[in-house]
């Protein structure tokens, strides 16, 4: 007598890692977050998927390694990862910023998840930055985002470009944002989640691929 074990699970497990963007903060409803926009863009794409949202609002880059803890156990062929806000309002030094960073997705990496980085947005654009020191804002992003674009191609993800038509599309727009003005609304994560998805679809059809 042979015995049996269980059903198989073969729905591509998808995880989403990082801080309040990526845990959803902001939106008007959990199937607004980016982790179920995108879960469904990719099940209207064919692909059955599992989501596990492992973020955690107010993360940095150096908290990603419990979270990291958590996910590799479950063996994600897809993950998205969005960090960055945070190292920059709490002033985590880049270095141990981008170290962080490197570590958590080279660990991912190693078992062969395909991970979709979104590095540090254009806070420039949130209400409470005075015009005065937009530019300067912007600076410090563009020089943090283009430390995580080098960490994380060496390890292997993939990067979503934060092109400056979003960032200034939120800047023309308030209703893009929640009733805090920091975090996106409901609107504003449909716009990321349309960013994200053709990026998000072609690393689930590269994992396919693979396990193939």
């Amino acid at each position: 007598m042979s015995l049996g074990t269980g059903p198989v699970d073969s729905r591509m497990r998808f995880l989403v890692l990082g801080d309040s963007l990526a845990y959803g903060t902001g939106a008007g409803t959990a199937a607004d977050t980016l982790g179920a926009r995108l879960t469904r863009s990719l099940e209207q794409a064919g692909h059955e998927v599992r989501l596990d949202v492992l973020a955690v609002p107010g993360a940095t880059s150096v908290d990603l390694a419990a979270q990291v803890r958590r996910a590799v156990p479950l063996q994600a062929d897809l993950v998205l990862l969005v960090i960055g806000a945070n190292d920059l309002t709490h002033q985590v030094p880049p270095a141990q910023s981008t170290a962080a960073l490197g570590a958590a997705l080279r660990e991912l990496r190693a078992g062969g998840t395909q991970v979709l980085v979104v590095p540090t947005p254009d806070l420039s654009s949130v209400a409470w930055v005075p015009p005065a020191f937009r530019s300067f804002v912007a600076g410090i992003c563009d020089q943090l985002r283009s430390l995580q674009t080098a960490v994380a191609e060496a390890a292997g993800a993939v990067v979503a470009p934060v092109t400056p038509a979003l960032s200034a599309t939120f800047a023309a727009d308030p209703a893009l944002f929640s009733a805090d003005r920091f975090h996106p609304s409901s609107a504003g994560y449909a716009l990321v989640a349309a960013t994200l998805a053709p990026h998000l679809l072609e690393l689930a059809g590269r994992r396919e691929d693979d396990a193939a």
